[in-house]
């Protein structure tokens, strides 16, 4: 697949462009590391817990993702230009920034898993059907109607229903309860009951756990050379006259040829029933499909935190790689919706219509995934290339 790139050595982008230096990689971490400082304060003050509805304030929560924002920024950074720091310094601070980003998310990640599957069981149990015309559709625009998996519930409420009652099977426009709705109905609420018992769980122990690290003397560290780095930089001694661009373009590179990795023919489609293979097996490994678009959707984030180095506040809003970041947020989001719904149902000894409501749902969450991979294919491919920075 043939791909346009931004030049980011482009001197040309303004009639008297500054040189670029590494000044401008130290001016972006002390930035990043200040407003971690203020997160950090703002946190304290509130008193809350790092994340999520049940760990304080809107104030608090939003401070803990204030400072998860700036970790991921300031790591990302170290990584992408990390020729113009001090080396020991870099490596010995990035990876704590790391365990640090990835602690606080795990909260709010069990949060939001939940809330998506208990949508999803809504949308897929309603007692109102779909019209027939509707089902298997998909909008190309990466949201997923979960009309698949509504089929399939369908498909099997009229092979289960009894011989007297398959003689209408018409759909008309007015909605009615298909013959084993009752029963789906129940499998759907034990199959929530059950993903809001292990995802609350989960939640508690990440919660229980944010709250250990940002007591700990590992954290108290990790604040210190913050606190320092918001003053002074250890850049390599050549950083003052060192072009950082060139480590920018190497970040996008890397993102545009695992982005050629993928298989965006089959993405080009709006489900892939290859990606049902395997989803209930007792692997708990991730789906094998999943981790290239993982991978693509890390280095897009190194791409975009290299473009707010080189152009911070002055960068143009990149409607390219926003949307494609956003469908890529979807892509994992559903896909760990989807593990977390196999996961439940290997639960021993749970009843028949509650595993088979979880199947139901594991199929919707993969197609979910199959449609957020063709909305990133749709906006990876189109002519127009952003620059901006987006927002996560």
């Amino acid at each position: 697949m043939a791909q346009q790139h931004h030049d980011l050595t482009d001197s040309a982008a303004g009639p008297a462009a500054p040189p670029v230096t590494g000044e401008a990689l130290a001016g972006y971490l002390r930035g990043q590391a200040t407003d971690f400082l203020r997160a950090l304060r703002l946190h304290r003050e509130t008193g809350g817990g790092p994340s999520g509805s049940g760990g304080g304030t809107a104030d608090a929560v939003d401070a803990a993702r204030a400072l998860r924002r700036s970790a991921r920024r300031i790591s990302a950074s170290l990584h992408t230009f990390r020729p113009l720091l001090d080396p020991g310094w870099s490596e010995e601070i990035r990876p704590e920034l790391a365990w640090l980003s990835g602690t606080l998310a795990l909260e709010h990640a069990c949060e939001s898993r939940l809330d998506r599957l208990l949508l999803a069981l809504h949308r897929l149990s309603g007692a109102t059907t779909v019209p027939t015309q509707t089902l298997g559709t998909n909008t190309g625009t990466g949201t997923n109607t979960g009309t698949g998996a509504g089929a399939a519930v369908s498909a099997t409420a009229a092979t289960a229903a009894p011989p007297t009652t398959t003689t209408t099977t018409t759909q008309r426009t007015a909605p009615r309860p298909t013959p084993d709705r009752g029963n789906l109905t129940v499998g759907a609420a034990k199959a929530g009951a059950l993903l809001d018992r292990q995802l609350t769980l989960a939640r508690t122990r990440a919660h229980s756990t944010a709250l250990q690290a940002l007591g700990s003397s590992r954290f108290h560290a990790v604040a210190d050379k913050v606190a320092v780095l918001a003053s002074e930089v250890p850049l390599a001694p050549h950083a003052a006259t060192t072009d950082p661009r060139p480590l920018a373009v190497a970040a996008e590179e890397r993102l545009t040829d695992a982005v050629a990795a993928l298989p965006l023919v089959t993405a080009g489609h709006p489900y892939n029933a290859e990606a049902l293979i395997h989803g209930l097996s007792p692997d708990p490994a991730p789906h094998p499909q999943d981790a290239p678009w993982h991978q693509v959707r890390l280095l897009l984030r190194l791409h975009r935190y290299a473009l707010e180095v080189l152009h911070g506040d002055d960068a143009p809003p990149g409607v390219r790689l926003l949307s494609a970041g956003q469908a890529l947020d979807r892509h994992r989001d559903a896909s760990e919706a989807a593990a977390a719904a196999a996961h439940a149902a290997r639960t021993p000894r749970i009843a028949p219509a509650t595993a088979y409501a979880l199947g139901v749902l594991h199929a919707d969450q993969r197609h979910e995934v199959e449609a957020a991979r063709y909305a990133f294919q749709r906006s990876w491919q189109k002519q127009t290339i952003g620059t901006g920075t987006g927002t996560s």
